[in-house]
C-alpha cells in the first residue's frame, strides 16, 4: 500500500449516495458537491470509479448530481453494509489492478466505516477522503474516521488526493484539476 495515490494502481468508491438520504443528512450537499470534482477528476486521470447503492429500491439511486459526474462508472446494489458484500467487488478491483481505493460516502459509521475495514483486511489500501464522508450526527462521523484511521486509512481530502494522482503540475490535466477544487 502506498501512502500516496497513483493514478495507474487507484480507484474511487463512492458508497451509498443516494435520494433517500437528503431528508436525514445535514452535511450531504457538501459531500455531494466534493465527490462530484472527485469524480471528475479521477475520470479525468483515468481512474476507475465504482458506485455502490444500497437498497435502491427503498433509498433510490444515486443523487444525480453525481451520476452526472461521471460517464462510465461500475456499479454495485447491495444489501450487505460493506461495499465488499457486493458480488464481484473485490474481484471487480483486483481484475483491475487496483491496489489503493479512495472511498467517499455515507453514512461514515455504516456502510463506509465496513467498506474500509473489509478494504484494509482485503489488502488494500485506503484513502478516506475525509471531507467527502458524513453521518446524520457529528459525532458518528467522528468517531467512524477515528477508528477507520486508527486502523490503517490513510487520512485525505478530494484535493489532496487529486492532486497526488495528478502528481506534476506540467501534467496536461493540471489546468482541469485546478479548477475542479477552486
Amino acid at each position: 500500500m502506498s501512502r500516496l495515490l497513483s493514478a495507474g494502481t487507484a480507484c474511487l468508491v463512492i458508497v451509498d449516495i443516494q435520494e433517500a438520504f437528503r431528508k436525514s443528512i445535514s452535511g450531504l450537499d457538501r459531500v455531494i458537491v466534493k465527490t462530484a470534482a472527485a469524480a471528475r477528476g479521477f475520470e479525468l486521470l483515468g481512474c476507475p470509479i465504482v458506485i455502490t447503492e444500497q437498497y435502491p429500491e427503498g433509498l433510490g439511486n444515486t443523487v444525480p448530481e453525481i451520476e452526472g459526474a461521471v460517464s462510465d462508472a461500475f456499479r454495485f446494489e447491495k444489501s450487505a453494509f460493506s461495499a465488499c458484500g457486493a458480488a464481484g467487488f473485490e474481484d471487480f478491483l483486483r481484475e483491475r489492478g487496483i491496489t489503493d481505493v479512495a472511498v467517499a460516502g455515507i453514512e461514515a459509521h455504516v456502510c463506509v466505516n465496513q467498506t474500509v475495514h473489509d478494504l484494509l483486511e482485503g489488502g488494500f489500501g485506503v484513502h478516506l477522503l475525509e471531507d467527502a464522508v458524513e453521518s446524520r450526527f457529528a459525532a458518528d462521523k467522528a468517531t467512524a474516521i477515528s477508528k477507520m484511521t486508527q486502523t490503517g486509512a490513510v487520512p485525505s481530502t478530494v484535493e489532496m488526493a487529486l492532486f497526488e494522482l495528478l502528481a506534476d503540475s506540467k501534467s496536461g490535466h493540471f489546468k482541469e484539476i485546478q479548477a475542479l477544487i477552486k
